[in-house]
């Protein structure tokens, strides 16, 4: 069933609720969320709050099971309804129509003049009781006051209450409205942030195929704290220059990135910050001295592209904002192999 199905449906309480649903879903997506151990769950009624219309919660899968993870909540126009009724403000807000509208409406009105005396200070009370009627129960009162010349009406904290007809009528008016006079509902989700994060945390993580060892998590470039790995080929000075260059660089374009020159095999060092989940890694090399060229290596996949720095930062910003893929990436720039150890 469609979000829209289930609005239809009345599944979902109304569009609004709905959009937000929707929105709550793609922002799991694009953060990495494996959507296969996603799902929206309603609240059963013996569990709703006391202010929602609806209430639905977003669950991630982990290793605690189902966890509760977003909530988002149709407290329709509670709170301000319960204001207004407690202060007697009118915190109802106004909206200019496009065009004016003209509305026939039935009306009750008590007679002021014999109702006080009658009523006292309980008359607010029944004028009260008289403005909650339905269009459809004023209509049918009205044929009652004519035929039987007096109504019954319910009165909070009176009872019934006879009216007849030196106290109360009911007509039709005609207005014309310019504004509408309503109040807001409000949509309210709320986002248990460590709870995503630890789902996700799980949710990327995976060992490469026949190495148990080599762990990776698998950040999507937009959320990785850390864009990329920057590895000299070998501990020598003179890849100093150029790997300075290259950090400055980076800086430049706000990229965050992590320096590697330890003296272990790059092969290791790519796969211990596969673990850290770095999306990206730059070589520097010998060739890179001789025609400022580098190769940009993926992590999940481990192929490698080779172009210039130039050509290399324009695709790590476009994978970063998801305007490309790897896959993208590989179609544009030269692919190199690498040898196993170095993958």
């Amino acid at each position: 069933m469609t979000v829209g199905e289930a609005v239809d449906k009345k599944v979902i309480d109304n569009e609004t609720l709905g959009y937000f649903l929707v929105r709550i879903m793609q922002f799991m997506q694009k953060i990495g969320i494996d959507m296969s151990k996603l799902r929206f769950r309603q609240h059963m009624e013996n569990e709703m709050a006391h202010y929602a219309a609806d209430c639905w919660d977003c669950e991630l899968l982990n290793s605690y099971g189902w966890t509760e993870c977003v909530g988002c909540a149709d407290r329709s126009a509670f709170d301000l309804s319960v204001h207004q009724k407690a202060t007697g403000v009118n915190l109802q807000i106004q909206e200019t129509l496009p065009e004016p509208i003209k509305s026939t409406e039935w009306v009750a009105q008590l007679n002021k003049k014999n109702s006080g005396p009658r009523f006292k200070k309980e008359v607010g009370k029944v004028q009260s009781a008289l403005d909650s009627l339905s269009q459809e129960l004023r209509e049918k009162l009205s044929i009652t006051l004519k035929d039987e010349g007096k109504v019954e009406v319910d009165v909070p904290e009176m009872g019934k209450v006879e009216l007849g007809n030196d106290l109360v009528k009911f007509e039709q008016e005609t207005t014309t409205r310019t504004t509408r006079e309503f109040i807001p509902n409000v949509i309210e989700p709320s986002f248990g942030i460590g709870r995503i994060l630890y789902s996700l945390l799980e949710h990327v993580w995976w060992t490469r195929e026949g190495d148990a060892a080599r762990a990776v998590m698998s950040f999507k470039p937009s959320v990785a704290p850390t864009k990329v790995l920057v590895v000299p080929l070998q501990k020598d000075s003179r890849l100093t220059p150029t790997v300075q260059a290259l950090e400055e660089r980076l800086d430049e374009e706000a990229i965050s990135y992590e320096l590697d020159q330890s003296g272990v095999s790059i092969g290791k060092r790519y796969s211990r910050n596969d673990e850290a989940g770095i999306p990206f890694g730059i070589t520097v090399d010998y060739e890179s001295l001789e025609d400022n060229s580098f190769t940009l290596r993926d992590r999940d996949t481990t192929k490698q592209v080779r172009a210039s720095l130039d050509d290399i930062v324009d695709a790590i910003h476009k994978m970063i904002k998801g305007k490309e893929s790897w896959a993208d990436v590989q179609k544009r720039l030269p692919v190199v192999e690498a040898k196993e150890e170095d993958k």
